[in-house]
């Protein structure tokens, strides 16, 4: 019924499953997840998550560089080299990607060059770009604008109206994560009130942003119901509704070849 649409399956707390991402997945398919997107920080990454990929069929992984690695680490995502990687059918996004100027207004430059270069690669392959934003939303926007970027996620949406009718407008989607579900995130919500229910993602970003009433806590898969719960007040709907449409969106977003 549900989509992790991001997760980080290599850096989930396995405490409690004794080492064993399996029961870790197996939990979540119990609650009702059907299906995860496993996303890459690091170009390292497709390596150990390609393998978690292969071995479980709703699992599926993005290849790409966050924005607040360093960049000579940033250097390495060519657009060839994010298009080889790309290639493989489990490869469902591109990134994450984005800007960050909340960790760094350091490497401004390279982040947006970076930020570029998913963009090319992913219109190549037309697979989606899965983007980070932090303190940064102008440049956000306007980099998603001018490089003409139509086939994506904003992810961990906590911006505001104007930034997710810009985005909307090129086209993306607007993934939700635990914060929708906080007490302080009032305004968050009614941003999420103004989201077409066909743009409208959840996710988790396990194993960050553990949703209510887990805060503080490791999150995981597992909990990406209790974000559906959150916008389903939002919206007056059921969560079994939030769960399905959202499911239905994250399949057209994979479908999609802008």
């Amino acid at each position: 019924m549900f989509v992790d649409s991001h997760c980080h399956l290599n850096l989930l707390d396995l405490t409690p499953y004794e080492g064993d991402l399996n029961l870790a997945l197996a939990e979540a398919r119990a609650a009702g997840v059907h299906r995860f997107m496993a996303i890459s920080v690091n170009i390292d990454d497709h390596k150990i998550l390609g393998d978690i990929a292969a071995s479980h069929a709703d699992v599926g992984y993005s290849v790409g560089v966050h924005p607040c690695e360093l960049p000579e680490v940033m250097q390495k995502a060519s657009v060839e080299y994010l298009v080889q990687l790309a290639q493989n059918e489990k490869v469902w996004a591109l990134g994450e990607t984005g800007l960050d100027y909340y960790h760094s207004q350091e490497y401004v430059v390279e982040q947006k060059a970076c930020f570029a270069r998913h963009i090319e690669a992913s219109k190549i392959v037309k697979k989606p770009v899965v983007v980070h934003t932090r303190s940064a939303r102008e440049d956000t926007v306007d980099l998603i604008r001018s490089e003409r970027s139509e086939h994506g996620i904003l992810h961990c949406f906590t911006e505001d109206l104007d930034t997710a009718k810009a985005v909307l407008d090129c086209g993306y989607y607007i993934s939700f994560s635990g914060i929708i579900s906080f007490k302080n995130a009032q305004a968050l919500r009614d941003v999420a009130r103004y989201v077409p229910l066909d743009r409208l993602l959840i996710e988790t970003d396990s194993p960050y942003l553990a949703p209510m009433p887990f805060r503080g806590k490791s999150n995981e898969p597992k909990y990406v119901p209790y974000v559906a719960q959150a916008l389903a007040s939002v919206y007056g709907k059921t969560v079994e509704e939030i769960g399905e449409l959202t499911s239905k969106n994250f399949e057209q977003l994979l479908k999609a070849t802008v």
